[in-house]
């Protein structure tokens, strides 16, 4: 049934409006503000006859949706779709849009929620989202154009429609979007990411799944979710040993995903990489930052569909982790306030806007839509502490781009040497090498990354390396670099400003005692001691695996013969980091960092299958021979575009 929502936000709304727009556009804004009316559980059907719940948000004046022909903004998501208030939708992005002259079809996404079907991840949404357009442009508030909206799982909703070319698709803005999944993401490198395996045990499971809908279930799942550390220490995950095995579907995906490495038909939805020709020919805005989870895949992916789109697209990275736009501060560290998106609502509405309505605002002319690449240089602020949050202050400050990765950069290897040096001067002929026993009984912890879906088990962002009691499987005080399974290289303390942005590659000669092993890698900002932080302060900046096994390709196998020496790779995400004078670059290597990552038995038994583990003596060459490096996109320093620093206290 139709009803008809006060609108409670106008004069909030014009304000927000009015802040990031000229005063045309605010015109057209304030103009374009009404009251909502919705649909709620409105049952489309799919060319197979599932049908999936969808709410439907539309402009209403005097108590009825407007008779007109609208643009439609389309969300759908696992998530959800709205939090019923009496009966009601009550979606926040469906009644601000509709608000302002759009009709909002947001969708629970097959097997999830309210909708029918079973849930597989992603598969499905290509599909289901066609055939959500066609149904769209078959109604009599919609004028056929159809813009995307929507993060993370959300986000790979709409890459997995644009992979489908509805005709009715104008437009999308996918956020931190789940794609390429056998690059990084989901696997990386060959190993998986264990927040996904947290998503399934926290998230999917219980939140939202058909089974959940049974209340004894639901409680049952509710356990499972609140012991899911313990069963985090017991893996591997075999079919029908844990609760999981009540979620059949959820149990199947997540089985098969830990144990399939290759990159390979299993991750070919949302594989963007390898098949950007297919995607539709739309104004696309990517939007990432460089402590999300999805970091690599954003830049990657407009990289790939830049060549490809004769459309305008868009790239914007901020220092964000997860979702968090409006953000300007995450771990222990902060940015500075310029590094918030004000108003994500609002800077999505003029791009919807421009493409949609066909208006002439800022999109492709003044900031933030000036240029096609927009990116936040991180690592500018004074190093203060924030005397309110704690934060340290590393800050940074937007710069516009034309291209990604930038031409201007220079790749740049810095050596590992004996002794823990990191120089750009080659090694000596007899520099020798460093061995490390690592033991999968024992792994390196995780403190922070790129990270998403963690709660409980990992934390998000940007964090000194240093275990504490925020850290569940390192609650002791002392720093990472402690560990006898962490080999640390750094620079002498920095003389000048070195700016890093861009692709980061760590390139390795390696042997093992086993046929099978990872290495692992982190780039570190080191800040010195000072007053506010005597320890000093070691940054994580990024990180990357490899599994030993995928070290020629991720298409194929190759074990090793123990203590033969082979080249590996390991690609950290993409960064753009000012390293400042007296800071040290830090390269740490080992061969675990969990939760972030599955831990490698050592056995080459098969993935998500082993029941055994064994220590291994891993090394990393470092002579002329085996120059081990990382290699960092320089970019020369402008101090006229640089802002003075801003203190955090």
């Amino acid at each position: 049934m139709l009803r008809f929502e006060a609108n409670l936000l106008r004069a909030c709304a014009i304000a927000c409006l009015a802040a990031c727009m000229s005063a045309g556009d605010c015109l057209h804004a304030a103009d374009a503000v009404h009251a909502v009316a919705t649909q709620g559980n409105v049952m489309v059907p799919m060319r197979d006859g599932v049908r999936l719940a969808t709410d439907v948000y539309l402009p209403a004046r005097n108590g009825k949706p407007l008779d007109e022909r609208l643009p439609t903004i389309l969300m759908r998501t696992p998530y959800g779709k709205s939090g019923l208030k009496e009966g009601a939708p009550a979606n926040a992005d469906g009644r601000y849009f509709a608000e302002r002259g759009y009709a909002v079809v947001i969708q629970d996404t097959r097997g999830r929620y309210q909708s029918e079907g079973v849930w597989h991840m992603l598969t499905d949404d290509g599909r289901d989202g066609f055939d959500t357009c066609a149904w769209i442009g078959q109604q009599p508030w919609s004028n056929g154009k159809v813009g995307t909206i929507g993060t993370s799982y959300v986000g790979g909703t709409q890459h997995a429609l644009a992979l489908e070319r509805p005709p009715e698709l104008v437009t999308a803005i996918p956020v931190d979007a789940m794609s390429n999944l056998g690059f990084a993401g989901m696997r990386n490198g060959g190993a998986f990411e264990l927040r996904f395996w947290n998503w399934i045990y926290s998230i999917a499971g219980p939140h939202g799944s058909r089974q959940a809908r049974d209340p004894a279930t639901a409680a049952m799942l509710l356990e499972m979710q609140e012991s899911r550390r313990d069963y985090l220490l017991r893996l591997p995950l075999r079919r029908g040993t844990t609760p999981l095995k009540f979620l059949p579907e959820y149990e199947e995906w997540l089985v098969d995903a830990m144990g399939h490495g290759l990159n390979d038909e299993f991750w070919r939805q949302n594989n963007i990489i390898d098949q950007a020709s297919q995607y539709k020919d739309i104004p696309l805005y990517l939007v990432g930052g460089w402590y999300d989870s999805w970091a690599g895949c954003t830049s990657a992916n407009y990289k790939a569909l830049a060549k490809k789109l004769k459309s305008p697209i868009y790239l914007i990275m901020g220092p964000w982790i997860h979702g968090q736009q409006g953000g300007s501060a995450h771990g222990q560290v902060s940015f500075g306030p310029a590094a918030a998106i004000p108003d994500p609502r609002a800077w999505r509405l003029e791009w919807y806007d421009h493409w949609l309505r066909g208006i002439e605002n800022s999109v492709g002319r003044r900031e933030p839509f000036a240029s096609r690449v927009r990116i936040f240089v991180m690592g500018t602020g004074d190093g203060s502490k924030d005397q309110k949050s704690g934060h340290l202050n590393h800050g940074g400050y937007w710069r516009d781009e034309q291209e990604w990765p930038l031409t201007r950069a220079t790749a740049t290897p810095y050596y590992l040497h004996p002794s823990g040096q990191l120089q750009t001067a080659v090694p000596a002929s007899d520099a020798g090498a460093t061995s490390f026993t690592f033991d999968p009984r024992n792994p390196v912890p995780t403190i922070g990354g790129n990270i998403s879906s963690g709660d409980g088990i990992l934390l998000q962002g940007a964090w000194d390396q240093r275990g504490g009691p925020h850290v569940w499987n390192m609650p002791e005080p002392i720093p990472l670099a402690a560990r006898n399974d962490v080999l640390v290289f750094q620079t002498e303390p920095l003389s000048a400003d070195v700016e890093v942005t861009g692709d980061i590659v760590v390139r390795l000669w390696i042997t093992s005692s086993a046929s099978d092993t990872d290495f692992t890698a982190k780039l570190i900002d080191v800040y010195p001691p000072s007053a506010d932080f005597p320890r000093g302060f070691d940054l994580n900046i990024g990180d990357g695996i490899r599994r030993a096994r995928f070290r020629e390709s991720l298409s194929h196998r190759a074990f090793m013969e123990p203590g033969q020496t082979y080249p590996l790779e390991i690609q950290l995400y993409p960064t753009s980091n000012v390293f400042k004078a007296g800071h040290r670059i830090r390269v740490d290597i080992s061969s675990s960092n969990f939760p972030r990552f599955d831990v490698n038995p050592n056995t080459g038994e098969h993935l998500n299958r082993n029941r055994r583990v064994q220590t291994a003596i891993n090394t990393v060459l470092h002579d002329a021979d085996h120059p081990s490096h990382i290699l960092l996109p320089i970019v020369p320093i402008e101090p006229a575009r640089i802002p003075a620093p801003a203190s955090g206290r």
